[in-house]
């Protein structure tokens, strides 16, 4: 494999390291009229804010529905009494103090607990709160825990955004993690190319961390984070570019997010233009039902049937994504729809007799969740009341 000195250096015509300056209240923002910028402080004082001027420039501010803006701008909906906090019941699955355990070969290390900008549909948005300590910046117990784990291959850096963090401290926690003779597979799960693309483009070191430790035999993947095609440009294409030729391997996953790309077009487009810059679609999540998210949940039905629409517009390559729930007893795909029942299969689990399991519900156009879901035969034997154990899975919280 080449050296990181044999690279073709990368960023070079973004001008080197570039700063985007962040924006922490809603008062910085003058695009905002004052009045609703008044409004809109009251969901900020619930539910974090964040953003750069980066990002911001993408926004059509003559647009209200811009995309861009759903994203990222609060809305006085969020307050409506919906959702809870923890929808997929995180705090079952926590083994130490930011690390997470939920199947066999995988680990999640809530490695930071800041974001370059917030999603405001964001399903780990407690993490940003006050009173809230699940994520950490020590990750020695989450180390430690994998070390005496040996059935753990994959190890998942999140949070927050591990991308900001320092590249210094990114290096001490691959490093350690490399030291680590069973973990074949690092993720870094990030929003960074989206949010700002300079993160990479303009710093040598980490090219030169990610080129090291992402090898031949033990790769390092991307899990990018690109929600609609207008996030693709130029220098976020060349970002991708750069981590690419640090040999890291990229895919993108994103929820489906209502006022954003809950149309066919959108989707293929932004699949098809993912496909071209080699950042190969992954998963596409139903939106948890998170507290504060209610304006941007799309029903299963309406999700299945938008990609359906969108995967007849694009190449294989653009269409290999998988429609999952991340839901409490485990990640389900969403596989059909017909005029009478809901598909879906266990992609993983958390409980091992229910991997690979297919469920067929009744159809519920109004569902979002599989709690909202009336399950009438599963494949395999699974207790006496396959439905109850779903319907009630609110109680494991």
């Amino acid at each position: 494999m080449l050296a990181y000195r044999d690279l073709p250096q990368v960023g070079r015509s973004s001008g080197g390291r570039q700063r985007v300056r962040y924006v922490r209240r809603i008062e910085q923002i003058p695009n905002i009229p004052p009045e609703q910028r008044d409004k809109l402080k009251r969901v900020t004082e619930v539910y974090a804010f964040r953003a750069n001027d980066y990002y911001l420039k993408l926004i059509d501010w003559n647009d209200p529905q811009d995309p861009i803006r759903q994203l990222i701008i609060p809305r006085l909906d969020e307050l409506n009494d919906w959702g809870r906090l923890d929808p997929s019941n995180e705090a079952a699955v926590t083994v130490a103090h930011g690390v997470q355990h939920k199947y066999p070969d995988t680990v999640l290390l809530l490695c930071n607990e800041v974001c370059g900008a917030y999603c405001r549909y964001c399903f780990r948005k407690r993490l940003f709160m006050n009173d809230n300590d699940e994520a950490t910046n020590n990750v020695s117990a989450g180390l430690d825990y994998v070390a005496r784990h040996p059935e753990v291959t994959n190890v998942l850096l999140t949070g927050g955004d591990p991308l900001l963090m320092s590249t210094r401290r990114l290096r001490d926690i691959i490093g350690l993690l490399r030291r680590i003779h069973h973990v074949r597979i690092i993720r870094i799960g990030s929003k960074m190319p989206a949010f700002d693309p300079y993160r990479i483009l303009g710093d040598p070191e980490l090219q030169e961390l990610l080129s090291r430790h992402s090898t031949s035999r033990r790769r390092i993947y991307l899990m990018a984070h690109f929600d609609h095609p207008r996030e693709l440009t130029d220098i976020a294409c060349e970002g991708i570019d750069a981590f690419i030729r640090c040999g890291v391997i990229c895919v993108n996953q994103c929820p489906l997010v209502k006022g954003v790309n809950d149309d066919p077009d959108v989707l293929a487009d932004l699949y098809g233009k993912l496909s071209h810059i080699g950042c190969q679609p992954y998963y596409l999540f139903q939106g948890r039902p998170t507290a504060g998210n209610e304006p941007y949940e799309v029903p299963i039905v309406r999700g299945w049937q938008i990609l359906r629409e969108a995967s007849c517009r694009e190449s294989g390559l653009a269409r290999r994504v998988r429609y999952v729930m991340s839901h409490a007893t485990g990640k389900l795909e969403i596989l059909a729809v017909d005029d009478r029942y809901i598909y879906l299969r266990f992609h993983r689990a958390k409980d091992p007799a229910l991997r690979g399991a297919l469920l067929t519900c009744k159809r519920n156009d109004e569902a979002f969740w599989l709690d909202d879901l009336e399950i009438v035969e599963t494949d395999r034997p699974i207790g006496n009341e396959p439905a109850a154990l779903f319907s009630n899975s609110r109680e494991l919280e």
